[in-house]
């Protein structure tokens, strides 16, 4: 049998994995693999401008596509700019590979040239990592590392590969199955459990559904929206899961948490039936813990048993995979007598519905709404901030709309390179991503990315001359003391604010688009914002930026008061 190197192992496992789209960045310890990939005509490899960004754009390209999501980048600073990142797949549970090259090993542990630990510094944000520190082990390492990412709670794996590793020559054989001992994860519900669920949601006069992420991952949207029309039980959701049913089913009420309607909030506090499906109840969505859901029994279906009452205790619990236990619950479900709950919720929307104060100017919300008007089919992709959370508020997420976002970490910079990412694995598919002006410039860089893949994506650019959600906190909660949020501040006003003008705003976003090779628009009025879309709509290869001037006084409510229960909601200032 004809031996081949290392190298040559890993493109053929990309090919056997089905991998057709590679996110890269080359150096030193990674040339041989990059030479290999340059004989190959099966993995695309895309060359963005920094690894941080590279990450991003393979998480997206995963979360949009349902793929696992394919990273190489080389030693010591290549493979710690993918920590960001790695860290904000795991919070999301997105399928990640992430190959990084590695110095030889006779020099590990000699302070080489580019030498980091990267398996031991990313331990606590990846789902496994390894060093491949034999040749024979190569392929069975690779095999478990597409199955470890994408099997049971999905997440990134990391794969060190040492060069002389790599330059070795081996077994040409790629393994076809996968056996790994004491890694059996569960997927399938506990019938008993469930049926002991379903009776417990027939008898409760007040239940309610509370759906994270993890219905989304699972692509249990169908069979979710099918439980709900049958026991007719109202729904809200987290950020996460906001588009798990659609967002006009009249059952839908919005999301809770810190920034969630007043109904969904009042909602959790007086059910007396939580049945919580894929979230980690972290705290954006709990507030105080002893309050939260205080009249409730809670049901809790996740696919991790170590999220199940690990931050909310819970009467029911029910590891399996969300897809799998509703599909299941199906055979089970009954209507449920909600009509007085239903009237009850619909009261507390005509006491404080969800809805911006309709202004002269160009509001978030205007912009947004637009946004859902002009595409019938669409993936949305946030940044971080003020931005994100009018997104998740007014965004009209459907069967044909995907809504894509960093959520348990809070990535600023994921935007522009997760509309790349997901415009890559989704040709045919309109893709808009919203971001600060913050947020914009932490990977502005993939403009160029985006102009050399000619990808038409549209960049909208919320403006508002400052750090949104940090400046609300001061507005709100620090005396209006206004600090490190400016983003005109400089040399020119430090310590002068209000007694001298305000320097110019930098960057220029037109022109910087435009030095890219992009086209940019910038819109100041209402009735701009519609023929702006429309404009960008009908480039076929080349990226537009929208930029949006913002008012830096519009706010996101309701708002949760810092340290308060779901029912300490400042509904305006």
């Amino acid at each position: 049998m004809r031996k081949i190197s290392g190298n040559k192992l890993l493109v053929k496992a990309l090919r056997e994995e089905g991998v057709d789209t590679l996110f890269g960045y080359p150096g030193a310890c990674t040339i041989d693999i990059s030479d290999e990939l340059y004989k190959q005509d099966y993995t695309k490899v895309i060359l963005p401008r920094q690894e941080v960004a590279l990450v991003h754009e393979a998480d997206a390209y995963a979360r949009s596509t349902g793929k696992v999501g394919v990273c190489l980048v080389t030693s010591g600073p290549g493979a710690t700019n993918l920590v960001t990142g790695l860290a904000t797949a795991y919070y999301d549970s997105v399928p990640l590979v992430c190959f990084t090259g590695q110095v030889s090993r006779p020099l590990i542990g000699n302070d080489a040239f580019q030498e980091v630990d990267i398996v031991g510094i990313t331990r606590s944000i990846t789902k496994y990592g390894v060093m491949v520190k034999n040749r024979d082990d190569l392929g069975r390492i690779i095999k478990e590392a597409f199955y470890i990412a994408r099997s049971g709670r999905p997440g990134p794996v990391v794969i060190d590969l040492p060069k002389d590793v790599m330059a070795e020559l081996g077994d040409p054989e790629y393994p076809s199955e996968v056996n790994i001992r004491g890694y059996k994860p569960n997927t399938m519900a506990h019938v008993g459990q469930l049926k002991r669920a379903m009776k417990m949601l027939n008898k409760a006069k007040r239940p309610l559904f509370l759906v994270g992420g993890g219905v989304k991952i699972s692509h249990a949207s169908e069979e979710f929206t099918e439980l709900v029309n049958i026991t007719n039980v109202p729904v809200v959701t987290t950020v996460m899961g906001r588009g798990a049913i659609p967002t006009n089913h009249p059952l839908y009420i919005g999301n809770l948490g810190m920034h969630g309607a007043y109904a969904c909030n009042m909602a959790v506090s007086e059910c007396d039936l939580l049945f919580s499906i894929g979230t980690r109840f972290n705290d954006r969505i709990t507030g105080k813990l002893h309050s939260f859901a205080p009249k409730a029994q809670i049901i809790h279906i996740d696919i991790d048993t170590a999220a199940i009452s690990k931050n909310v205790k819970v009467d029911v619990p029910i590891v399996a995979d969300a897809r799998d236990a509703l599909t299941r619950m199906l055979e089970y479900v009954e209507p449920c007598e909600t009509k007085q709950w239903i009237e009850q919720i619909g009261a507390w929307k005509e006491e404080h519905p969800l809805a911006a104060k309709e202004k002269p100017i160009m509001t978030p919300k205007d912009i947004i709404e637009t946004i859902n008007r002009v595409f019938d089919e669409l993936i949305l992709v946030t940044d971080v901030g003020q931005h994100q959370m009018f997104t998740a508020q007014f965004a009209e997420i459907t069967e044909k709309k995907q809504l894509l976002m960093s959520g348990g970490l809070g990535t600023m910079g994921y935007g522009l390179p997760g509309a790349i990412g997901a415009k890559i694995g989704n040709p045919d598919t309109p893709v808009v991503s919203i971001s600060g002006d913050g947020g914009m410039q932490m990977n502005i860089q993939e403009l160029a990315t985006a102009v050399l893949e000619e990808l038409p994506i549209i960049s909208c650019i919320f403006n508002n001359n400052n750090l949104g959600m940090v400046r609300q906190w001061q507005k709100l909660f620090y005396g209006k003391r206004y600090s490190m949020t400016c983003l005109h501040s400089g040399a020119a006003c430090r310590g002068k604010c209000g007694e001298v003008e305000c320097p110019p705003y930098t960057p220029d976003f037109i022109r910087l688009a435009e030095s890219y090779g992009a086209k940019g628009i910038r819109v100041t009025k209402k009735e701009d914002i519609e023929p702006a879309f429309r404009e960008a709509m009908k480039s076929k290869k080349t990226p537009y930026i929208i930029e949006f001037e913002i008012d830096p006084e519009d706010l996101v409510y309701p708002m949760v008061e810092p340290g308060g229960t779901l029912r300490d909601l400042i509904m305006d200032c």
